[in-house]
């Protein structure tokens, strides 16, 4: 018996050191961290978002994994990277960012529209998992220090 009491509160400790070492890191180093969202990293690089998805928020990111930005046509993650391009680039990157918290929990069974930071509104549907647009919620409530990022298996782009 002494031995479980031992094992829990090691496995206590290890579960609050974790939890609390993850919700220290926000959103870019929370996706920098993950190893699946190189590419949305070096977009929000190449956009010079960094600081801004540094700051305070809270900030909601549909953030489209590695996979998703696969899934373009070849050649365009390229392209928008390019210098020249950069306008575009941070509103395909806005679009993916809702001021504010929202957890999976807050829209369960719900269809709605969310105002994104570029300006244009998303269609979140969770009346039968969650679609982002057109875009699958693979993964919700990643919760950073200054928001939360839900994984989506696409990018979704702005009208």
């Amino acid at each position: 018996m002494k031995v479980f009491r031992i094992f829990a509160a090691i496995a206590l400790m290890f579960f609050t050191f974790s939890h609390a070492n993850a919700m220290s890191k926000d959103i870019v180093d929370t996706a920098a961290g993950a190893g699946q969202f190189k590419t949305l990293v070096a977009a929000i690089e190449a956009a010079g978002l960094v600081d801004t998805l540094k700051g305070d928020g809270p900030f909601t990111v549909f953030a489209p994994s590695d996979e998703a930005f696969a899934k373009l046509p070849a050649g365009t993650v390229d392209d928008l990277l390019k210098p020249e391009n950069k306008d575009k680039l941070i509103a395909i990157l806005t679009y993916h960012v809702v001021p504010g918290k929202i957890m999976a929990g807050d829209i369960a069974g719900k269809s709605t529209e969310v105002k994104t930071v570029q300006g244009d509104t998303l269609d979140v549907d969770a009346t039968n998992g969650v679609t982002v647009d057109k875009a699958k919620v693979v993964k919700a409530d990643i919760v950073t220090s200054n928001g939360v990022i839900h994984v989506i298996d696409s990018v979704v782009m702005p009208n």
